[in-house]
């Protein structure tokens, strides 16, 4: 049995690949791409696809680390911020959808019973989709991430009732209905108790010992098995696997070990949620779609128009502005995978007898749609909040409160990873001069123990791009990577300079064949150890042998240009405007190189006057290794100059294409 599923997963990966590769040259959503491979290699497509269970189960496992991850990355701190849009919007919005259904199915003549069902389908929306979407565009803790975030969980939690309650709308034993719903809510209450004391005590020493290890392997595997356990159990209490995994990501999202478990997660949950869309695709009959796309097209549209319009209300009635309600509504207007769940249900009991297929076909359509709806749903919400609307309507009702973390979040920061000597040393320093700095650190008694002092520190491996988001390295000037380990060193610096090209990247390294590596890799500067130790031990030499202090600090010097050939001459007065923006925020120091055939290359400072023209003030200028603080006015530019430029973010912007060919 293994080997079919094998030859299944290398179908699914191999297709994956080519139609995802098509899907990024055409600049369409990764999401549908996987659907699309999904309807392909399915039973109603190619039928490349046998174990279609099998594909199932890691479906289910995709799912969980989702909502595990997602789960990290939140709180219950900011759990109970959203407990409004909990509470609130999650039932208006399901309460609402359902009515309009149900109202919509009796005038077509649909019994009570399957009308209410209907209404159970169509409320439900797919978190899975959603959350991927809004954690791609970053947009998790917008006023409308934060909506979609609390009436998700909130139909993820609803789910169990409405399967609960199927059975009494066909008219089943409704005895064993009501003794289930006392077991349910035993259950639930046990699982809170569960993991609040879990949360408090359990975890936070496990993971303590676990980390203490150094070892990334068992780090991992607990962290896997903690989430496992937790969906689990709630699994087994009737509640979705789903919620018991964002129940666990809160859990561990309350320790200090969060970012080093989320970084070790992301890649398997990448894996794993690509076969859930596939799984959905494989459900798509394209026959019976395409025997009656008009019917399904107008249902799809229907469905996506009513939700959203529901969804956006009661978002107005939450307190947000016009724009955040379109974009919340649009979030979550489709039809989601737990109704697939429900819909089984359905069946069983005598609803859906004649619609499931077209049940399935506007579900997955809806689903598919989605991505391109919440990529477009900023241009819609922008036109549509230009229309002459009441202002009370475009600004909100009444104001929500929203959490802002702009006092916690850094700029302009340093980000120190390892907290070594060499990471105390520019901890210590920047403290003094008082530049702001986050510290990343490997060794957790480290992080409490430096917790305890008010230090600034993350636990976690930096070689995770996760990590080093947490710590802020898109909005750094300054990363000073201080660890021993070479290969790390390497792969940091690879994913720092793709994370920011801003940042300035000073690399610690034991030994001078080190060097080009990291400046391949988008280093600034390279400090070599081995150098300094033999320059140090050099100058002492020459101390003893009694050589004039400053005799000793001219030949360091020149040992020093020698040995760093590629350092720049200007990298200790660029030091010094480094901090400018703590003391101007609205300016920034950029480097402009002149391209061969630019409109600058040939003219003088004078010709060019970009103080009087733009605002834009010189600097300095580099030619080669030299480099001109006070550049002449008459001095000509000439291809491969380098100019250090003070300005405004949009003066620099308006001279940028002068140095361009």
């Amino acid at each position: 049995m293994q080997i079919p599923l094998l030859t299944d997963i290398i179908i699914i990966f191999g297709l994956a690949v080519a139609v995802l590769l098509l899907f990024h040259f055409l600049r369409l959503p990764a999401v549908v791409g996987l659907l699309l491979t999904g309807t392909v290699a399915g039973p109603h497509g190619l039928g490349l696809i046998d174990a279609v269970h099998e594909v199932e189960v890691l479906a289910e496992i995709g799912v969980i680390l989702l909502l595990f991850t997602i789960g990290i990355e939140f709180s219950f701190k900011k759990l109970l911020e959203i407990r409004k849009q909990f509470l609130i919007g999650g039932s208006l919005q399901v309460g609402l959808t359902l009515l309009a259904v149900f109202f919509l199915a009796r005038r077509f003549g649909t019994p009570a019973p399957e009308a209410v069902f209907y209404g159970f389908l169509a409320a439900l929306s797919s978190t899975a989709i959603v959350l991927r979407m809004l954690q791609e565009r970053a947009e998790m803790d917008t006023p409308h991430g934060r909506v979609d975030l609390g009436i998700l969980l909130f139909q993820d939690v609803i789910i169990v009732p409405m399967i609960l309650v199927t059975p009494l709308l066909a008219g089943n034993r409704p005895d064993r209905i009501d003794s289930a719903v006392y077991l349910f809510a035993a259950k639930g209450v046990a699982i809170v108790v569960l993991v609040l004391v879990a949360t408090r005590w359990l975890m936070p020493w496990l993971l303590r010992q676990v980390a203490r290890t150094r070892s990334r392997e068992l780090f991992l595997l607990c962290v896997v098995t903690i989430c496992l356990t937790i969906a689990w159990l709630t699994a087994s209490a009737g509640l979705s696997l789903a919620l018991g995994a964002f129940i666990a990501g809160l859990i561990i999202s309350e320790s200090e070990y969060s970012h080093q478990a989320l970084g070790n997660i992301l890649p398997f949950r990448n894996v794993f949620t690509s076969f859930f869309f596939v799984s959905i695709g494989m459900l798509l009959d394209t026959g019976f779609l395409l025997g009656n796309l008009p019917a399904i097209l107008i249902g799809s549209l229907a469905v996506l128009l009513l939700k959203g319009l529901i969804a956006g209300s009661v978002t107005i009635l939450l307190g947000l502005p016009l724009r955040s309600a379109i974009l919340a509504g649009l979030g979550i207007c489709q039809v989601g995978e737990f109704s697939f769940i429900l819909s089984r249900t359905g069946v069983e009991h005598g609803f859906l007898t004649d619609h499931y297929q077209i049940f399935l076909a506007v579900a997955v359509l809806t689903m598919a749609a989605t991505p391109f709806i919440i990529t477009l749903a900023p241009r819609l919400a922008d036109r549509i909040t230009r229309l002459p609307l009441p202002v009370r309507l475009r600004t909100g009702l009444w104001p929500m409160a929203e959490r802002s973390e702009a006092g916690e979040e850094l700029s302009h920061h340093l980000v120190i990873i390892g907290f070594g000597l060499n990471g105390r040393n520019v901890a210590r320093s920047a403290g003094m001069t008082g530049i702001p700095y986050v510290i990343i650190e490997m060794s957790p008694d480290t992080v409490r123990q430096e917790r305890e002092k008010g230090e600034p520190i993350l636990y976690g491996d930096a070689i995770h791009e996760e990590v080093l988001r947490q710590a802020g390295v898109g909005e750094a000037t300054v990363v000073v990577v201080a660890i021993n380990d070479p290969a790390a060193t390497r792969e940091i610096t690879e994913n720092v300079r793709r994370l920011t090209g801003r940042a300035h990247l000073i690399i610690r390294t034991r030994y001078l064949s080190e060097m080009q590596a990291l400046y391949d890799l988008g280093a600034n500067e390279v400090i070599p150890e081995e150098f300094e130790t033999s320059v140090e031990i050099f100058s002492r030499v020459l101390a003893k042998y009694l050589i004039p202090r400053a005799e000793i600090d001219r030949i360091v010097s020149e040992l020093r240009a020698d040995g760093y050939e590629m350092f720049r001459d200007l990298s200790r007065d660029t030091s010094s405007l480094a901090g400018i923006h703590l003391h101007l925020p609205d300016v920034e120091v950029a480097s402009m190189r002149v391209e061969e055939g630019a409109a600058v290359a040939g003219c003088s400072l004078a010709e060019l006057a970009f103080r009087r023209r733009y605002g834009v003030t010189v600097l300095a200028v580099r030619r080669g290794r030299e480099t001109f603080s006070s550049p002449d006015a008459d001095m000509p530019l000439q291809p491969d100059d380098v100019l250090y430029l003070i300005a405004s973010p949009q003066q620099l912007a308006a001279v940028d294409h002068l140095f361009r060919t």
